[in-house]
C-alpha cells in the first residue's frame, strides 16, 4: 500500500515537474519569436505610407483571426488629398510666399473600416515571407479647411489676410499662404465611403512579429462634388495607389 503511495507522489511530482518545464519551454521560445505550432489569435500594427493623391499617411490596424488563414480586420487611416494640378507658385511682382493659385481648400481624411484578410502563402520557416490578400470597406470623413491668402493693396503698401476667392484674387495681388491654421474654425466635413484592395508581403523573423510591405488601390466616393480647386473640374471619386511599411505584433 505504502508503494503504491509513493509511486502515486512520485508521478505526480514528476509529471508537475514536466508540465512546469514544458510551460517555461513554450515561454521561452515565445520571447525568441519562435513557431509554438499553435495560434495567434490577435494582431496589432501601424503603418506609414506613401500614396498618388501627392502625400503621405499613417495607420492602424487590429485584427482576430476567424480560422488559421483568415483575420476580421478593423483599420483607421489618416492621410491628406491633393488635386492633381496644384503647382506651387511665388509671385514675382510681389517677391512673397509660396501658394498653390487657384486652390480652394486644404484636406485631411480619415478612413474607418473593417475588412478581412487572408493568408495566400503561408510562411514556411522565419526567413521565408508570407503573401497576404485583404480587402475594406468603410466610411471616408473629409475636412476640408478653406485656404486663406496674403492680399496685397498696391496703394496702400498694406497686407491683408483674406480667405480665397477666385472671382477677385489674382496673381497680381496676392502675397503668399497664410498661417494653416488660419480660419480652421471654418472647416468644413465632407462625408463619404471607400472601398479598398491590398496585397501584403510579411516578412519579420519571429513568428509574433509583424514586419511587412503592402501596396494596393483605395477608392474613395463622395455623394456631392469636392471643392478643391477653382478653374479646374472637381471629382466625386478619387482613385489612388498606395505603398506602405507596417510594424506590429501577435499574441494569443
Amino acid at each position: 500500500m505504502c508503494k503504491a503511495i509513493y509511486s502515486f507522489l512520485l508521478l505526480f511530482v514528476f509529471s508537475f515537474v514536466a508540465v512546469a518545464q514544458k510551460g517555461q519551454d513554450n515561454e521561452t521560445r515565445l520571447k525568441n519569436g519562435e513557431d509554438l505550432n499553435m495560434l495567434y489569435r490577435n494582431e496589432a500594427s501601424i503603418g506609414l505610407f506613401v500614396h498618388s493623391a501627392g502625400g503621405l499617411g499613417i495607420a492602424y490596424r487590429r485584427g482576430y483571426h476567424v480560422t488559421a488563414f483568415r483575420n476580421r480586420m478593423f483599420e483607421i487611416e489618416v492621410q491628406n488629398l491633393k488635386h492633381p494640378k496644384e503647382v506651387k507658385i511665388v509671385n514675382a511682382v510681389q517677391s512673397g510666399k509660396s501658394f498653390v493659385y487657384g486652390k480652394l481648400n486644404s484636406f485631411l481624411l480619415f478612413r474607418p473600416g473593417v475588412g478581412y484578410q487572408n493568408v495566400l502563402y503561408q510562411k514556411s520557416d522565419k526567413k521565408s515571407v508570407e503573401i497576404r490578400s485583404s480587402y475594406y470597406i468603410g466610411a471616408t470623413i473629409n475636412f476640408a479647411k478653406p485656404i486663406y491668402v496674403l492680399v496685397k493693396n498696391n496703394q496702400s503698401e498694406t497686407t491683408s489676410t483674406e480667405r480665397y476667392d477666385p472671382d477677385k484674387d489674382s496673381l497680381s495681388n496676392i502675397y503668399g499662404k497664410a498661417d494653416f491654421f488660419y480660419g480652421i474654425e471654418n472647416t468644413k466635413i465632407y462625408p463619404g465611403g471607400y472601398a479598398k484592395f491590398a496585397l501584403s508581403f510579411e516578412y519579420a523573423n519571429r513568428y509574433n512579429g509583424i514586419k511587412a510591405i503592402e501596396t494596393g488601390v483605395i477608392g474613395d466616393f463622395y455623394p456631392q462634388v469636392i471643392p478643391m480647386m477653382a478653374f479646374n473640374k472637381n471629382p466625386q471619386v478619387f482613385v489612388e495607389l498606395y505603398l506602405k511599411i507596417i510594424w506590429g505584433k501577435k499574441w494569443f
